[in-house]
């Protein structure tokens, strides 16, 4: 449980949290924290520590963590480019986070820096309520990076038989597999390089990748190698109907988006902030009722 800001006692508890990223203005976490803040009598200030907006880099993270930390915040989510550098700047990570190698979210407890990682627990929460009973034999992911490390964890934790990871770096997509061969299982996970081949015999795909977002717009891969009995899940959120989601649902496919992941990876982290139970239904309206950037 959480210690709250000093106040007298007829005061609403109050806390503070924050989001450290690049270019993060059209974030909905704000919104989210501190709608669910106010629905359970919490009254949340979630501020935003932009890099680019501030004309930060990330060698300038150890410094601004130590301004947050004195600045009395319970703690702050993190995003790119910062999940893998903010590591050495922590006391302590969860087993996920290190499993990882990634952080996005951070908790100053006790004057130590505990490093957590909710992104796969968002995907497998995700995918477990949109996609049940789904075909976990073989599953295709493209995109190796940040979000694609935490995608692959969550697949691999899930259960997914064989998992191929693609990515436009090759060697990006032989580290996660070397890592999590290691934790997993050598068989179970493996890089690729030629998408028509892997999803002959794939059961499903993932779309790990930037492409599909209103600024990278299009398909991360040809539509003609889609087939009905596919399922096709995506992590972008903004357009909440990608072309790969469009394209898949002409063919047939079951299809997932990526607003379920940005929910439940926001739920866990409230868990971890406040120590209180989220309601993820109230968070999903308040999340789709952000307008669109």
């Amino acid at each position: 449980m959480i210690t709250l800001e000093t106040a007298p006692a007829t005061a609403v508890p109050s806390l503070k949290l924050g989001l450290i990223g690049a270019d993060i203005g059209p974030s909905r976490s704000p919104a989210m924290h501190m709608g669910e803040g106010r629905a359970q009598g919490l009254a949340i200030r979630y501020d935003l520590f932009d890099l680019t907006a501030r004309h930060l880099s990330v060698a300038d993270l150890p410094a601004l963590l130590t301004e947050i930390e004195a600045a009395g915040y319970r703690g702050v989510n993190v995003t790119h480019p910062c999940k893998q550098a903010v590591i050495p700047l922590l006391d302590a990570l969860s087993p996920e986070a290190e499993a990882l190698g990634a952080v996005n979210t951070v908790l100053f407890e006790n004057g130590r820096r505990i490093g957590n990682n909710t992104d796969w627990y968002g995907f497998s929460e995700s995918f477990t309520r949109g996609l049940h009973g789904a075909d976990l034999r073989h599953a295709v992911q493209l995109g190796a990076g940040g979000a694609g490390t935490a995608v692959a964890y969550a697949l691999l934790k899930m259960g997914v038989e064989t998992l191929t990871l693609i990515d436009a770096v090759p060697a990006r997509a032989e580290a996660i597999a070397t890592r999590y061969g290691a934790l997993f299982g050598h068989g179970r996970i493996q890089a690729g390089i030629d998408a028509k081949a892997a999803l002959a015999g794939a059961t499903g795909l993932v779309n790990a990748t930037p492409i599909g977002m209103a600024a990278h717009p299009g398909l991360p891969l040809d539509a003609a190698l889609l087939r009905p009995d596919l399922w096709v899940a995506e992590i972008i959120y903004f357009p909440r109907e990608t072309a790969l989601l469009k394209a898949a649902q002409a063919m047939g496919c079951r299809t997932l988006d990526g607003t379920g992941m940005a929910l439940y990876q926001a739920v866990q982290a409230f868990r971890l902030f406040t120590g209180r139970e989220p309601e993820p239904a109230r968070m999903l309206q308040t999340l789709q009722a952000v307008p669109a950037p």
